[in-house]
């Protein structure tokens, strides 16, 4: 048997041979899941604080889930938006009372999700006579998927490179700068001829660094999208369903976009994605303007539905209880160790950044060495993304596997000093 941490079998790059290389993978495969924890091909259990990048919400193989699924796959998987599917109609009603919205589309992904908000914004002003009105002003160091038009709306060469002329129509501002925003905004909207559709933000940049927008941002963007007259597209991909302790993150700001965008764990691990719109959005959207072959349908609709039911607000409450617990592990860890920076992020979108001269790679590497999994982000960081059901006894696990690892990182560096 292979050494955990080590190639998962000698097979994997062979049978990879015809598999296209845009993924850096790790040697390593699974053949299951239960809850917090995955097995590998090999049998060692990994602690899984990556679920999918925030897809499994409630972990690996969760009873309801795995019941809801199996019992729908047995009578309707698929038929087409040419038909009534009862079960979209019913989770669109439960996506527009929790979040005071009014309609729902649902797409497969994060990126068809913003892709349709970004639609769905021009196509709204265009609908109510401004037709000059195109523009979607977007944060520095966002990233909202990874179409053309998406890869517009990041500022990152990284993503870009290569991928020819970026789509026009896309324009940023610093990220947290409520002061830059605003005059943006506002000589936009004084110039005769506004041209700014929507602003569209994440309140944590996931991929950018776990970075969260600062306290009182969403208010005051609100309150200026207001003045001027545009849009608030809110990218709920990553930090939504229930990631920040709310089944939305703007909750706590008490404010309403206009649009939200969701994807990633809102049927547990089943490809979806949805947009949620008031009625003066929706309006816009006729038979005709925008479609999905396989959005809203019954099973994605099914372990949607399962996904809500359990994301009730006593669940919800519990997990902010977990998720402090786990934040303020972490921030005394990082008092104990240089290779620390600093923690930040939101509930369980939990951002490590390290000090220079370490890198992702190598603390995730140390960790899969410890069976337990990470994802990387921008910023020198590596982000925690636990399930949201994960367990207390996990959490003081991961912690301390986290001890060790950073333990001894902090040790080599004193030692080759």
């Amino acid at each position: 048997m292979s050494k955990p941490g080590s190639k998962s079998s000698s097979n994997l790059k062979t049978s990879n041979h015809a598999v296209m290389g845009n993924y850096g993978r790790a040697e390593l495969a699974f053949s299951h899941g239960e809850g917090s924890w995955l097995i590998s091909t090999e049998g060692h259990r990994y602690l899984d604080f990556a679920t999918g990048i925030a897809v499994n919400t409630l972990g690996h193989s969760h009873p309801k889930l795995v019941a809801a699924l199996t019992q729908q796959a047995s009578k309707l998987w698929h038929i087409s938006n040419l038909y009534e599917i009862p079960e979209q109609a019913e989770c669109a009603s439960r996506l527009a009372e929790r979040s005071g919205l009014d309609k729902a589309f649902f797409c497969n992904s994060g990126a068809e999700a913003t892709e349709a908000a970004v639609k769905m914004a021009r196509r709204a002003m265009y609908h109510m006579g401004y037709q000059n009105r195109h523009k979607i002003l977007c944060a520095e160091g966002a990233f909202h998927g990874r179409t053309i038009a998406m890869l517009a709306a990041t500022d990152r060469p990284v993503f870009r490179e290569g991928f020819g002329p970026m789509p026009d129509g896309f324009d940023h501002f610093p990220f947290g700068n409520m002061n830059a925003l605003r005059d943006q905004l506002i000589k936009d909207a004084e110039s005769g001829s506004p041209e700014i559709a929507a602003v569209m933000v994440e309140t944590v940049q996931g991929e950018g660094g776990a970075r969260p927008l600062p306290d009182g941002f969403m208010a005051e963007l609100r309150a200026v999208t207001d003045e001027v007259g545009c849009l608030l597209i809110a990218d709920e991909v990553q930090i939504g369903v229930g990631r920040s302790g709310h089944l939305f993150s703007f909750e706590p700001s008490g404010i309403k976009p206009d649009i939200i965008a969701m994807a990633k764990g809102l049927a547990g691990g089943f490809p979806i994605g949805a947009v949620i719109a008031t009625d003066a959005v929706a309006a816009a959207m006729t038979p005709g303007s925008h479609g999905s072959t396989f959005g809203g349908n019954p099973l994605a609709m099914k372990a949607a539905l399962t996904v809500l039911d359990i994301l009730d607000e006593d669940f919800l409450a519990d997990m902010r209880s977990r998720s402090a617990d786990l934040m303020t592990e972490l921030k005394t860890l990082s008092q104990k160790y240089n290779a620390v920076a600093d923690i930040r992020g939101n509930g369980f979108l939990i951002g490590i950044v390290l000090a220079d001269g370490i890198t992702p790679i190598e603390i995730m590497t140390s960790l899969r060495q410890h069976n337990m999994l990470v994802v990387p982000a921008a910023g020198n960081t590596i982000r925690l993304l636990p399930p949201l059901n994960v367990s207390r006894a996990d959490i003081h696990h991961a912690v301390a596997t986290l001890d060790a690892v950073f333990g001894a990182c902090d040790h080599n560096a004193i030692t080759t000093r």
